[in-house]
């Protein structure tokens, strides 16, 4: 009864690409972008398992090296960095398959992906040398997605 008002939090209109078309021809090209989707997610899959694996081998070759079994800021820093690579793949394979099953691009999932990767660069900014301006840029950029996140999460 009351579901009819309910919104739906993936359906954004004019982000869609509907399998129920009426041109053939616009039909057939929605089928093969669907399919290069899904050449992503694998492709991606395979990005994210190689980036597990690169976390592994670069904190092996760091715990291994003089001094022993000690990371240093830098060493926990660039960790940190991979780590959150890996977490960025991820969430881009999540707006792949979300985007496969509600066929629907995700704009807020996307702009939280976007939050989380220029978090990762505020983690691992160097201050020794980077500019003021520069993280006065990252600043507006992550001031800007906080409020479209904000505008786009917001009940109306």
């Amino acid at each position: 009864m009351g579901n009819e008002n309910k919104k739906d939090p993936f359906v954004e209109i004019g982000h869609e690409l509907t399998d129920k078309l009426e041109d053939p021809f616009i039909d057939f090209l929605h089928k093969i972008i669907r399919m290069a989707v899904k050449v992503l997610a694998t492709l991606m899959v395979l990005v994210i398992v190689w980036g597990i694996g690169d976390v592994i081998y670069v904190l092996y070759q760091r715990l291994l090296s003089p001094p022993f079994m000690l990371l240093n800021i830098n060493d926990i820093l660039a960790t940190f960095g991979a780590f959150l690579a890996v977490l960025i793949a991820i969430e881009i394979f999540i707006n792949i398959t979300l985007y496969l099953k509600t066929n629907v691009i995700p704009v807020r999932l996307v702009v939280a992906t976007a939050l989380m990767a220029i978090s990762r660069k505020v983690i691992i900014f160097d201050f020794g040398t980077i500019t003021p301006l520069f993280v006065l840029s990252t600043a507006a950029v992550v001031l800007a997605l906080g409020i479209t996140y904000w505008l786009i999460t917001k009940e109306s």
